[in-house]
C-alpha cells in the first residue's frame, strides 16, 4: 500500500514545471529546425536574378557602413574584420602607409574653407605684387642681413664679412674681392685637415663652399670675386697631397698675397700710369660714382702737376660720388658736384669721361653701376671720349644683350632715405583708411620706418631697385687695363690671355 503513493510522486504536479522547462528546449530546437526547411523552399523559389539583386544591396550596406566608420578606402580589398586586424598587428608596414599619406592629401581639399589654406593662397600674390615685371626672377633668393640661419661651418670672419657686403661697408668689385680673400687667408690659416682625407680635396668641397655660400646669401657674387674663387680652388686642387699640411697651408697664403699684388695692387698702378698719359693740362675730367682705379688716376695726374678739374655726377642711394668729391677737394682739386638729373649739363662742360666698370664683357660691353649707360651716351652725343679704367680680374667670358637677365636688385626700402621718410609722415593723414588701419599708435609716433608700410599696402604700386646697367661698346672709345689701351672688341683675347698666366 505504500507504493502507489511513491509512483504518485513522480506524477505529482510538483515536478512539472522542470518537465516543462525541459521539454521546451527540444521544442524550441525543433521549431528552428522545422524553420530552416521552410527558409530554404522559401529561398528556391527566388530566382536567381532576385539573389544578386539582394546580393548587391547587402554589399551596398557594408560599403555604407565601412565609409561611416572611416575604413572603406582601407577595407576595399578584402573583409572589414581581416584587414582591421591586419592595420592593428602589423601597423608599421610602409607601403600601406605609403598609401594612407596620398589618401590624406585628397582629403584636403575638403577642408578647403579652413583660414590656413587661404592664407597660403595669399602669400603668393604679396611675393608676386613685390616683383618687378621684368625683373621678378632676380628675387628668387633674399639677402641675408644678419648671422641668424647661417651654417655652422661658416668662419666667423666671413660671417662678418658678409654683414659688411649686406649693409654696404665694403662696396665697389675690387674692395669686395681683396676682402674676401684677406678673409680666405684667415679661413685656410685656421683650417685642418680630417684624418684619412687629403687637403686639395677636403678643403675645396667641404670647408670653402660654405664660407663662399653664406657669401653669395648676402650679396651676389661680382664677376672679380667669381673669377678670384676659380683661381684659388684651382690653386688647391694642383696641391701634391704628399705635400705637408703646414707647407701647403703657407703655399697657399703666399698664392692669395701674390695674386693681390700682381693683379690689383701692380695692376692699378700700371693703368694709373697709362691713364695720366690721357689727361692733358686744362682737361675738365666727368666721372660718374666713384671707382677706386679712377679715383687713383686722378690724385696721380694731380701729384704729377697736370692743371686739370673733375666733374663728379652722383645717384642714390648711396652717393659714393660725394665722398669721391670730398676726398679729391681735400686734395685740392677743383671739384663740381651734380646729380643724376643734371648730367646733360655737366657733359657740356666735360672735355673727358673716366669711368670705372664692375665688368667688361665678352662682347665689349661695360657691365657698371646703374646709371653709367646714360652718362656714356650722353658724352658720346657730345662726341667726348669715353675711357673705361678697368683690371683684367674683372673681365668675364660672359656676353651680355641687356641689364635685365642679370643683375643685381637692392632693397626697395633704400629708395627712400632717412630725410625723405621725415618728410612724408604729415602725409599719414591722407592715406586710404585701409592702410591705416592697426597702425594709428606707429605712425602716431612719428617712425620713419613705417613709411615703408604705406607702399607695402598699395596694390598698385611695385618698388624697383637695379644696381648695374650694360653700356653697348660704341658708346666706349677705350679701355685702359694693366695690358695697356685696347678697344673693347679686345676684351676676349685679354680675358684669355690673363687666365692662361
Amino acid at each position: 500500500m505504500s507504493e502507489p503513493p511513491a509512483s504518485g510522486l513522480t506524477l505529482s504536479p510538483a515536478p512539472a514545471p522542470p518537465e516543462a522547462s525541459i521539454n521546451l528546449q527540444p521544442q524550441s530546437n525543433g521549431d528552428a529546425k522545422n524553420a530552416k526547411p521552410a527558409e530554404e523552399a522559401a529561398s528556391k523559389k527566388v530566382s536567381p536574378a532576385e539573389l544578386k539583386k539582394q546580393k548587391a544591396a547587402e554589399k551596398q550596406a557594408r560599403r555604407a557602413q565601412q565609409k561611416a566608420e572611416g575604413d572603406g578606402v582601407s577595407q576595399q580589398k578584402g573583409p572589414p574584420t581581416k584587414e582591421t586586424q591586419k592595420q592593428t598587428k602589423d601597423s608599421k608596414q610602409p607601403p600601406k602607409d605609403d598609401r594612407s599619406r596620398p589618401l590624406a592629401v585628397r582629403r584636403g581639399p575638403t577642408q578647403s574653407n579652413a583660414p590656413p589654406p587661404k592664407e597660403i593662397k595669399k602669400e603668393p600674390k604679396k611675393e608676386a605684387k613685390q616683383f618687378g615685371l621684368f625683373f621678378g626672377h632676380l628675387y628668387s633668393q633674399p639677402r641675408q642681413h644678419s648671422v641668424v640661419g647661417a651654417s655652422k661651418d661658416v668662419h666667423p670672419a666671413i660671417l662678418a664679412l658678409g654683414l659688411q657686403y649686406s649693409s654696404y661697408t665694403i662696396c665697389g668689385s675690387t674692395a669686395r674681392m681683396v676682402a674676401m680673400l684677406l678673409a680666405f687667408k684667415v679661413v685656410i690659416d685656421d683650417y685642418q685637415t680630417p684624418v684619412g682625407t687629403s687637403l686639395a680635396r677636403h678643403l675645396t668641397s667641404h670647408h670653402l663652399s660654405p664660407q663662399i655660400d653664406f657669401l653669395r646669401s648676402c650679396r651676389p657674387i661680382s664677376i672679380s670675386m667669381g673669377n678670384a674663387i676659380r683661381w684659388l680652388k684651382d690653386i688647391i686642387i694642383k696641391i701634391d697631397p704628399s705635400t705637408p699640411e703646414n707647407e701647403a697651408k703657407r703655399e697657399l697664403l703666399e698664392e692669395i698675397d701674390n695674386f693681390i699684388r700682381d693683379r690689383v695692387t701692380a695692376a692699378g698702378q700700371l693703368i694709373s700710369g697709362y691713364a695720366i698719359k690721357k689727361i692733358e693740362a686744362g682737361d675738365i675730367i666727368l666721372t660718374y660714382g666713384s671707382s677706386a682705379i679712377v679715383e687713383q688716376s686722378i690724385l696721380r695726374a694731380h701729384r704729377a702737376g697736370i692743371p686739370f678739374s673733375v666733374i663728379i655726377v652722383d645717384s642714390k642711394p648711396l652717393f659714393e660720388g660725394k665722398q669721391l668729391a670730398r676726398r679729391l677737394a681735400n686734395h685740392g682739386l677743383k671739384v663740381q658736384y651734380y646729380l643724376i638729373t643734371g648730367a646733360f649739363h655737366a657733359v657740356k662742360d666735360a672735355t673727358k669721361v673716366f669711368l670705372g666698370a664692375h665688368a667688361m664683357m665678352s662682347n665689349g660691353r661695360l657691365y657698371s653701376r646703374v646709371g653709367t649707360a646714360l652718362v656714356s651716351m650722353l658724352a658720346s652725343s657730345q662726341s667726348l671720349p669715353v675711357i673705361i679704367l678697368c683690371e683684367s680680374v674683372k673681365f668675364t667670358e660672359r656676353v651680355a644683350l641687356d641689364s635685365i637677365v642679370g643683375n643685381e636688385v637692392a632693397p626697395a626700402d633704400e629708395l627712400l632715405s632717412e630725410s625723405e621718410r621725415e618728410a612724408l609722415l604729415p602725409l599719414r593723414s591722407s592715406l586710404p583708411q585701409s592702410l591705416r588701419k592697426g597702425e594709428e599708435d606707429e605712425l602716431a609716433k612719428g617712425e620713419t620706418g613705417d613709411v615703408l608700410k604705406w607702399f607695402d599696402g598699395s596694390e598698385n604700386l611695385q618698388m624697383l631697385q637695379v644696381l648695374y646697367d650694360v653700356t653697348p661698346a660704341e658708346y666706349i672709345s677705350m679701355v685702359i687695363t694693366e695690358y695697356g689701351s685696347l678697344p673693347p672688341s679686345s676684351v676676349p683675347v685679354v680675358h684669355r690671355l690673363s687666365t692662361n698666366t
